[in-house]
């Protein structure tokens, strides 16, 4: 086997998505900084597996509405040695004097040539800061060295109703891409003999360094129409002339269903909440071997108050937690309430998404409900029981989750 070097293996973490299936959660932040979990950002997970596979040197390359997300970076990831040329930093789009975001995927790394320049890495590393998800990524750094591969492609197994928002593979016998469609409308190519399942690219991409640099050249190149991404220009041209092999998803230790999830829509996103709220979820957030880290807050203990005195009685059944949250005499159901959480008497919430900060006063009934950050709800205030209702102040999904936007409350915070 040939030497593996995760400590020169350059990272570019691509984190500008707009997220425009999960507005308003996306309306003033990136998709990778939208919470998730109570306690942390999308884009923690991706972080924590470069972290725990000895990955040090890392562009996180922002672009749509990058305040949050930065911040978040700056406060809670500034962490590694800069003495021991190990960093995590924010890049966002610079172009000369052309002034424009990026065009794609490619065009992205393109723009940031000057860093592979400068650390001369053997490989690159190019990961997505948009899913959730434990991965150690030196399986799959050592199949691309053995390969000998021009690129190696993370692939997971999807359903193929959800073919159309990821890019297809097709691999032979040993693991070569022989082709690539990105996000197919009709009759996406099926797993040979798994049918009604693909093989989808996990938007994780280790590339020789060189060959890289290569490719990105010839794309600039290009017209724009037919340049700018890799999933759409650069990874298909590269199939036809040069070795590509796709890097199945293991997870850590070898799980037999490993997680892996975009939470890219409102439905996505409330699923794997519920899941959370599971006795035995698929996503481990308690593993002592892989914790997540993310920008921890000096708040108290989360706590409940009140035990039956005048018909008050708090009560928490199946949910998550974080600190600060206090439950005053509400009962709490299958629902997931972040940092400094209030939530006052005689209310009760079923299937509920809280983010940091929010008040719930007094009497309030909320079903299927996700409320942004620092929102104060009122006292008697009904969400998720008539969507014809719901609709006129709030945002509600088409299997009816209804989306509470920063400041939709009377009285709320918009810091």
């Amino acid at each position: 086997m040939a030497n593996l070097d995760t400590r020169n293996t350059l990272v570019f973490l691509l984190a500008g998505g707009a997220g425009n299936r999960l507005k308003p959660l996306t309306l003033n932040r990136a998709k990778p900084a939208v919470p998730f979990g109570g306690a942390y950002r999308i884009i923690d997970f991706t972080l924590s597996n470069c972290i725990h596979s000895g990955l040090r040197r890392i562009h996180i390359l922002t672009q749509y509405q990058a305040r949050s997300l930065e911040e978040h970076i700056r406060f809670g990831w500034s962490f590694l040695p800069r003495r021991l040329e190990q960093f995590i930093t924010c890049r966002p789009p610079h172009h000369g004097n052309e002034g424009r975001w990026y065009r794609g995927t490619a065009d992205a790394i393109y723009h940031n040539l000057d860093t592979i320049q400068d650390w001369q890495p053997p490989n690159v590393l190019v990961l997505s800061g948009d899913h959730i998800y434990h991965m150690d990524y030196r399986f799959m750094l050592r199949e691309h060295v053995d390969h000998q591969a021009s690129l190696t492609i993370g692939a997971v197994r999807i359903p193929k109703a959800q073919a159309h928002h990821f890019g297809i593979l097709q691999v032979d016998a040993e693991g070569r891409v022989t082709s690539f469609q990105e996000k197919p409308k009709q009759s996406p190519a099926e797993i040979p003999g798994d049918p009604g399942y693909c093989l989808a690219s996990m938007g994780i991409y280790v590339f020789e360094t060189k060959e890289l640099v290569r490719r990105l050249h010839e794309d600039a190149a290009l017209p724009t129409d037919d340049s700018g991404d890799f999933g759409m220009h650069v990874i298909p041209r590269m199939i036809k002339d040069t070795k590509v092999y796709a890097s199945h998803f293991v997870g850590i230790g070898n799980d037999d269903k490993p997680y892996w999830r975009d939470v890219g829509t409102i439905e996505a996103y409330f699923d794997a909440h519920m899941d959370l709220c599971s006795v035995a979820p698929h996503l481990n957030l308690y593993r002592r071997d892989w914790p997540t880290y993310t920008l921890w807050h000096n708040d108290p203990p989360a706590k409940t108050v009140l035990s039956g005195e005048g018909g008050r009685k708090a009560e928490v059944l199946d949910s998550l937690l974080c600190p600060g949250v206090v439950v005053s005499g509400a009962r709490v159901s299958r629902s997931v309430l972040s940092n400094l959480v209030y939530v006052d008497e005689h209310s009760q919430l079923d299937e509920c998404i809280v983010l940091r900060g929010t008040r719930i006063g007094k009497n309030c009934r909320m079903k299927r409900v996700i409320i942004d950050k620092w929102n104060n709800i009122p006292d008697g205030t009904t969400i998720g029981y008539d969507p014809v209702e719901d609709r006129k102040r709030y945002h509600v999904s088409d299997t009816g989750i209804t989306v509470v936007p920063r400041g939709a409350g009377i009285g709320s915070r918009m810091e």
